[in-house]
């Protein structure tokens, strides 16, 4: 379960990453560029995986 937290987790919080700096217009050339919404959304995304990641190395200890 913690490897699937971990997986799960890196990638939202780089797809959320990417999202966010297309929103605020760092990462040009997409519909998404300078939009707030995916700015937002890819905000929500990025902290989402960010705490499911932190969530996995805290509850992977060792038995």
């Amino acid at each position: 379960m913690r490897y699937v937290l971990l997986v799960l987790g890196g990638l939202m919080a780089l797809v959320g990453g990417v999202w966010l700096l297309q929103g605020i217009g760092v990462l040009p050339g997409s519909f998404m560029t300078g939009q707030a919404f995916w700015a937002a959304l890819g905000a929500v995304l990025l902290a989402v995986g960010v705490i499911l990641v932190f969530a996995a190395l805290r509850t992977g200890g060792r038995r």
